[in-house]
């Protein structure tokens, strides 16, 4: 096929990062409508959203050895669809604690996805010679930009979230069969001594200092795909569409960022570029917390798109370089832990919405952002 030919191992990942996205992040600009559904309050609705990152801290912590067993490119083709399948089904829950369990499944396919293409992003890195790592994230953001605005014009149009999400199934399906059909795994970065493999991912403490570095962008980045468009509902009365584009708005920003990120690192340093996407990551968080208006609310949210845009791929890239273990086991012990952040923090973040406000709840990642600007400096050590 012409497609075929066209897909080199790069853009192979590239179009895995961004069908696996729209697979996930067209249910986010619909979470207004489904908690409308229930009829429950932010902190009830938030608490049912944490059985997503249930599944996925379990599949992080164990997938690992059963992936690399499997094999990269069966689990990969198997498992997109069936990430846009129980997200379809997870729609008809009609409680909260429904919800919740319909999600576990969510999470755990979550977690092998993220796996699976972290490592080939780095492995193919590694084989072409030139950073690959955050225009594959750019990738996802795209994806998953196009997750909102199709998320959106389905909501503007009337047609209800199971709908919606059912017609997504074999949208990705047929991606898949398009850009990915020829998808091979690309070779180890490197030939790791023969030990039996842990059934658990744990991080070392170099790991934990990454954690460290990512929890602020995974936070405000969970936030805005969680709670953005209920934000600009309950805060300034925005319709399904103007609520919709905060969660757009934020994941296209973060796109064009991460885009031509691998440039400006490669010139001035991880260090100095994650400092300077924090700075604008603060900001974003200021303006979203005290924004008078939802069109600088939705500035805000172009900015934490923005400053959360290479903090997560530069941790990622960080954590499958050392050689202390399988990067599969590095990654997924990164990812398990900012991932509890990215998608248990944000549900958490429902109860201080419900007591304090929804703009307080934005306001827990002001701290957090002072933590990884003091640890930003990890990105920069030399791995063994």
């Amino acid at each position: 096929m012409l497609v075929d030919r066209f897909m080199t191992a790069p853009r192979r990942v590239f179009a895995g990062f961004a069908i696996y996205s729209f697979a996930m992040g067209n249910i986010f600009p619909r979470l207004p409508a489904v908690q409308e559904a229930m009829g429950v309050q932010e902190g009830a609705f938030g608490i049912a959203l944490i059985g997503a990152p249930v599944g996925t801290m379990i599949s992080l912590t164990l997938a690992a050895p059963f992936l690399d067993r499997i094999g990269y490119r069966r689990a990969l083709l198997a498992l997109i669809p069936a990430l846009a399948l129980f997200y379809a089904i997870a729609t008809f829950a009609t409680s909260p604690l429904a919800f919740f369990l319909l999600l576990i499944p969510v999470g755990l396919v979550i977690g092998g996805i993220e796996i699976i293409l972290n490592v080939e992003a780095d492995r193919v890195e590694h084989a072409a010679g030139f950073r690959i790592m955050n225009r594959a994230h750019a990738f996802w953001s795209f994806g998953f930009f196009g997750a909102g605005l199709f998320g959106s014009l389905m909501a503007l149009a009337g047609i209800s979230p199971q709908m919606h999400l059912a017609l997504v199934v074999p949208l990705v399906i047929l991606a898949l069969a398009l850009f990915m059909s020829e998808f091979t795994p690309a070779p180890a970065r490197h030939e790791i001594v023969a030990t039996a493999a842990p059934k658990f991912a744990l991080p070392t403490g170099a790991i934990l200092i990454l954690v460290a570095v990512t929890l602020s962008a995974m936070l405000l980045e969970g936030g805005s795909m969680d709670w953005g468009a209920i934000y600009m509902r309950n805060e300034f009365a925005a319709g399904p569409f103007i609520a919709g584009l905060a969660v757009a708005v934020a994941a296209l920003s973060q796109a064009l960022a991460r885009f031509v990120a691998d440039g400006f690192i490669t010139r001035y340093s991880p260090v100095r570029v994650s400092r300077l996407l924090l700075g604008l990551l603060l900001a974003g968080c200021l303006t979203v917390v005290f924004s008078p208006h939802w069109l600088m609310s939705l500035v805000g949210f172009g900015l934490i798109g923005v400053g959360s845009s290479a903090i997560f791929p530069l941790a990622m890239s960080a954590a499958a370089q050392r050689t202390d273990r399988p990067a599969s086991l590095n990654v997924a012990a990164l990812a398990q832990f900012s991932f509890v952040v990215f998608l248990l923090g944000p549900p958490l973040l429902g109860l201080i919405a419900e007591r304090w406000g929804i703009r307080a709840s934005f306001g827990v990642g002001l701290p957090l952002v002072l933590l990884s600007l003091l640890t930003a400096g990890a990105l920069g050590h030399r791995r063994r």
